[in-house]
């Protein structure tokens, strides 16, 4: 009898081992924690995260995980929403884009919570990311077109990937990870309104809660508790209720040859990840061409039509929120073209007041373009023109943005930007000691490396 796919997914899963990684992806996962941790930091301060502390501070309970930075411990499923929400808070951490999108490290605060109440080492829970960014990245090429393209959200798919990540931790038998897979892939599946229109809070959460459910729905299994085998291929099952048209080699084919969190992404600009090349290809022209904000008449920027309709829709040209703001790509533009550079401080309450910002960011237009929208996703491209009031046009187009596996941030650029993010937190040596164990966790234990994340 065929195996069903979340047996073939539990089986690889449970099987994987720490020797089994290749250097480089030991390596990557490293580069991936230490970019992630960077933006738990960054995350430290913000309005939501600090509300889901303050609520789970309030409920108490078992000290079984330690949330970044701050050091409180609690329930080990409470504490991966928050740690997750500080990593995603300000939508600097990575990216993956093929049929869907997805943010991998989302799901990273599961494997360290995980990891941390049952005492692993950091060499399982290294492994456990490995898997995190496999299926993730996997699951975004299962479905033509994807999943994002019929309005549902990517957290739909964290929601099959985190049991994955927990029961590798919680050392489930196969049987007990296709009963995980089963539970947490048989509800909470999102819509895709937290990324259309006017964003709150909402937008940064949903990943992190399919984070949490995960986690606890692996519990769930190790408990005894049974969950639908066949939840991706049964009868009313997520491909039966999704619609046609699904690659199952590409969610479950030659697993092992190869790691995906090799193709993972970066993200250079702590803004929705379609704005990168825009946002590289308009800095590019206007330091080139030394255009000031004054003298700009109209911006045109040519793109796929998905980002035309995600990036330039009516609320993006009035942002009132940093969600909403920092997945506007009018919005971006502009304040690239005002301050040329584009940071986690142009999403600032205080920045989103500039008055130069309004007065250049109606003239920005978008373009869709069918020529574009076939080269997509392999390619992301970008082609900006700025006409100035002289009547003048500069122009640069671009394929792919700074973090790709193709034009890779390096330890330089990585460096820079965990130091930006943690420098309200850290000083400059417990910088340099952060990265050290960072890279170096595969000595550690998780507990060790959580209480060394405690500032």
């Amino acid at each position: 009898m065929e195996k069903t796919i979340s047996r073939k997914i539990s089986e690889f899963a449970v099987n994987l081992r720490y020797d089994d990684l290749p250097d480089d992806v030991v390596h990557e996962v490293k580069r991936f924690l230490y970019d992630s941790i960077g933006c738990a930091y960054g995350g430290y301060h913000t309005k939501d995260v600090n509300i889901l502390r303050d609520i789970y501070t309030d409920m108490g309970g078992k000290e079984e995980a330690t949330l970044i930075g701050f050091g409180d411990k609690m329930p080990v499923v409470n504490a991966t929403l928050v740690n997750s929400l500080m990593v995603r808070a300000l939508d600097f951490n990575d990216i993956y884009w093929k049929e869907d999108p997805s943010h991998p490290s989302d799901l990273i605060p599961a494997a360290l919570a995980a990891g941390e109440m049952v005492g692993a080492s950091m060499k399982e829970v290294i492994t456990a990311i490995v898997l995190a960014y496999e299926f993730e990245m996997r699951l975004c090429e299962f479905a033509v077109p994807g999943v994002r393209e019929r309005k549902w959200h990517h957290a739909t798919l964290t929601q099959f990937v985190s049991p994955i990540v927990a029961g590798k931790l919680l050392r489930l038998t196969p049987d007990q990870m296709v009963n995980a897979i089963g539970i947490s892939g048989c509800h909470s599946h999102t819509i895709g309104c937290p990324t259309a229109g006017k964003l709150t809070m909402m937008k940064n959460t949903v990943d992190p809660m399919a984070v949490q459910a995960g986690v606890f729905a692996a519990l769930m299994a190790q408990n005894g508790y049974s969950g639908t085998e066949a939840v991706f291929e049964g009868k009313e099952g997520f491909m039966d209720t999704f619609g046609p048209k699904w690659d199952e080699d590409k969610l479950v084919g030659n697993l092992g040859e190869k790691f995906k969190v090799l193709e993972c992404s970066m993200k250079a600009f702590p803004t929705e990840a379609l704005t990168h090349t825009h946002l590289t290809c308009t800095l590019k022209v206007i330091k080139e061409n030394d255009i000031a904000y004054d003298q700009i008449e109209s911006v045109t920027v040519r793109t796929i039509a998905r980002a035309c309709d995600i990036l330039f829709d009516p609320h993006k040209y009035r942002p009132d929120s940093r969600e909403t703001a920092d997945h506007s790509l009018p919005y971006c533009l502009a304040a690239a073209i005002v301050d040329r550079q584009v940071t986690t401080a142009t999403f600032s309450d205080e920045k989103m007041e500039d008055p130069h910002i309004w007065e250049v960011i109606d003239k920005i237009k978008g373009e869709a373009s069918e020529e574009f929208e076939r080269m997509f996703p392999a390619k992301q491209p970008s082609k900006v023109t700025i006409r100035t009031k002289d009547q003048k046009e500069y122009s640069a187009y671009l394929e792919y943005p700074k973090g790709d596996p193709r034009e890779p941030m390096t330890m330089e650029d990585l460096e820079v930007k965990f130091n930006a993010l943690s420098s309200s937190l850290l000083g400059s040596r417990q910088q340099v000691e952060m990265k050290d164990m960072i890279f170096n966790c595969h000595k550690i234990s998780a507990r060790d490396f959580m209480a060394g994340l405690v500032i």
